[in-house]
This record gives structure tokens, sequence and C-alpha cells, in this order.
């Protein structure tokens, strides 16, 4: 698993840093991740769940919050958006969240 430098944690998420390292290890946790869209897209939300599969295992998401309900990570993304849009006048989220950690590329692929 690949985590995003400024990770967004949702309010009701206790001890994030122990499931951060279950995520790592593809243990199972019941959270929902918010995770940089692979394609065209902007982000996505996975529950923890489908991080368990092979395929994410060799392609492993770059994950820039973690919730405990679907609806959290809903309201995680618009504080991002809403970041977003005052920073920068767009909604680009990708950029934006790649601006932020400008300063160390290797953070971000």
């Amino acid at each position: 698993m690949k985590f995003y430098k400024y990770l967004y944690i949702g309010d009701t998420v206790t001890k994030p840093v122990k499931i951060k390292r279950k995520l790592k290890r593809h243990a199972g946790v019941d959270v929902y991740v918010i995770a940089i869209a692979s394609g065209a897209g902007q982000l996505e939300i996975y529950h923890s769940a489908y991080l368990k599969q092979k395929y994410y295992r060799r392609y492993p998401p770059v994950i820039v919050g973690i919730a405990s309900s679907h609806g959290e990570a809903v309201q995680i993304i618009i504080k991002i958006t809403q970041e977003c849009l005052e920073a920068t006048g767009n909604c680009n989220l990708k950029e934006y969240l790649k601006q932020k950690v400008k300063k160390d590329p290797a953070s971000f692929p």
C-alpha cells in the first residue's frame, strides 16, 4: 500500500496508525479508503476488503484518506474538493494533491 504524505483521516477513525499497518499487510479492517483513480477519474472510494485482492497487491493504489463509513469518505472528498477550489480555482483534485507534495515528489507517483 502507498499512503499520501498528508493523509486525510475521518473524525470517527480511531487508531489510524494501526489501521495503516493492517492495510499494508492486507489484514482485515472495516474502513473505507479514498484512493487516487487509476484512470481518467479523480478519486475513488473502496471498502478495505477490496484491497485484499491480488490485483491490489500487484498494483497498490495511492491512498489519500481513511474513513470509518462511506458517508464519512464522501465528506472527506468534499473537504478535499473545497480545499482544491479555494487554492487553485478549479477541481482538478489529482493535480492539487500532487502540488501539495511538490517538495517531496517521491511520496506521490
